[in-house]
């Protein structure tokens, strides 16, 4: 590929987020609520395409594609599938009962329902959940610098970072939205055009057992169907409780509006991340055609020696906007937690310097951002950070949300009991295996006899569960006791009167 024209390319699309984004810093007018949640005003174009936007990251396309061609179609398109499936739930059960309460953030509803404690707690896993997701996708853009631009990994993590940081810290959710709006139609495109190049060039080769068809992926733990099933409940379920894609349901127009948008980025992130899989069952053979041998992501040896300059440059381009759609909403959402929910700075708290939660927020979106560097320099793996951050919520806090909607009895307590067992069982069982979902666990691994490999993928399933018990358990004891007291209460009134 001509590096000129990608240098150039590349730069190019920067300039325009960074213009794009610091544009939009002009509708904050010093308030906060314009700035976490756009004035609760996304249309559903803006509010559809940023959804889809923060579903498609580096590990639905790069970590996608490598997967798919190892392990099969299933190991790959899981991620897309998965998170196609979080939206389609969200609007289903979530999305409108949470655009209705005028939420700020994902926080505050646990503050509402359960009260400070359970704010703070809560709020303190997704803060550390999304700093490793936010990790993850600096990780990538740090590779592809590496690859492409002739940059160095550390150059390219902190160029990535220092971008994405100006047009989020600048313009809020309406930069992070309109940039969306812009990453989301240049993957869509390339997703679309790299398949139709792949197909009509060199045609689909799947081979046996590799497919879509292939449901020994999906049923044998041979095939790697426990790692396969945990990746599509880590993201179809754990993602609902994701602080990005629930900033966007509150900041949807109407309870309608947010429903809908999740529907549409739920059909997006399908039609966006199977052809990437598709084309990996093809990559091994097509490579090999061109005496090619992949060292590194599967996808940047095809963009390398196989595509053509310009289809080459309007992928990477895609791939550099999952990234940074994924980045923006990791470090606004995050940032706005650690404010509001953390530090307790609620948006009518006034100060010399005008809307005191805009502020702080803002200089919390710098101690994110390095905070989310640091990760990517010291752990330079995309696939264990994204996934450990989906799963953290999947283990503690979706139960807790789901029954503060739907389930008359739940109490503080329970919510408090199953974001403690569920997060800590998750956090203690990924440090005892040696793999996460057939990767390399290199963040922090006691080596012990008990762990192996083969249970690999049953984590994701065990920490929920008891979470959920623990919530159901002591909701019951809790509930019943606070009854009581309330029966007596009310006994020893009438008797007084």
């Amino acid at each position: 590929m001509e590096n000129g024209l990608l240098f150039w390319g590349v730069l190019f699309f920067l300039i325009a987020m960074l213009v794009v984004g610091l544009w939009a810093s002009k509708q904050i007018k010093g308030d906060s609520v314009n700035y976490l949640v756009a004035g609760r005003g996304l249309v559903l174009p803006l509010a559809a395409a940023t959804l889809m936007a923060q579903s498609v990251d580096s590990n639905a396309t790069l970590g996608n594609t490598d997967l798919a061609a190892e392990f099969g179609f299933w190991a790959g398109a899981s991620l897309p599938i998965g998170l196609a499936l979080c939206l389609f739930l969200t609007a289903l059960f979530f999305a409108k009962p949470l655009n209705r309460m005028g939420l700020v953030t994902l926080p505050d509803f646990y503050r509402v329902k359960y009260g400070r404690t359970t704010e703070f707690v809560a709020s303190i896993i997704m803060v550390l959940s999304f700093a490793f997701l936010l990790a993850g996708n600096l990780v990538a853009g740090g590779y592809l610098f590496q690859a492409f631009l002739g940059s160095s990994y550390v150059v390219g993590v902190i160029m990535i970072a220092a971008i994405v940081f100006i047009y989020t810290a600048s313009g809020g959710l309406f930069a992070v939205a309109y940039t969306d709006a812009i990453q989301v139609v240049i993957a869509f495109v390339g997703s679309i055009l790299l398949f139709g190049f792949v197909w009509s060039t060199f045609g689909l080769d799947i081979p046996a057992g590799m497919g879509p068809f292939a449901f020994e992926q999906l049923t044998s733990p041979a095939s790697g169907a426990l790692i396969n099933w945990a990746t599509l409940l880590a993201l179809g379920l754990g993602d609902i409780v994701a602080i990005d894609f629930m900033a966007r349901v509150f900041a949807a127009d109407s309870p309608e509006t947010a429903q809908r948008a999740c529907f549409i980025g739920s059909a997006g992130t399908i039609i966006i991340g199977v052809p990437f899989s598709l084309i990996a069952l093809s990559a091994p053979r097509i490579l090999d055609q061109v005496g090619v041998a992949a060292d590194g992501p599967l996808l940047y040896a095809l963009i390398q020696n196989v595509v053509p300059p310009l289809l080459g440059l309007l992928v990477i381009a895609a791939i550099l906007s999952a990234s940074l759609s994924t980045a923006d909403g990791a470090i606004l959402g995050t940032s706005s937690v650690m404010a509001h929910n953390i530090l307790g700075i609620r948006s009518n708290t006034p100060s010399r310097g005008g809307d005191k939660l805009l502020q702080i927020t803002r200089v919390m979106a710098i101690v994110i951002t390095l905070l989310g560097a640091f990760f990517a320099l010291r752990v330079p793996q995309t696939g264990v950070l994204l996934l450990l951050a989906f799963d953290m919520g999947f283990a503690g806090l979706l139960v807790p949300l789901a029954g503060g909607l739907f389930w008359p009895k739940a109490t503080r307590e329970g919510a408090l009991a199953c974001i403690i067992l569920g997060s800590l069982t998750r956090l203690a069982l990924f440090v005892l295996m040696p793999v996460a979902f057939g990767i390399d666990n290199t963040l922090l691994y006691l080596p012990n006899s008990v762990f192996t490999p083969d249970f690999d993928g049953i984590p994701t399933l065990i920490s929920p569960l008891i979470g959920l018990v623990a919530f159901f358990g002591v909701s019951n004891l809790t509930y019943r006791r606070v009854r009581s007291t309330e029966k007596s209460l009310r006994r020893e009134l009438l008797q007084k009167l």
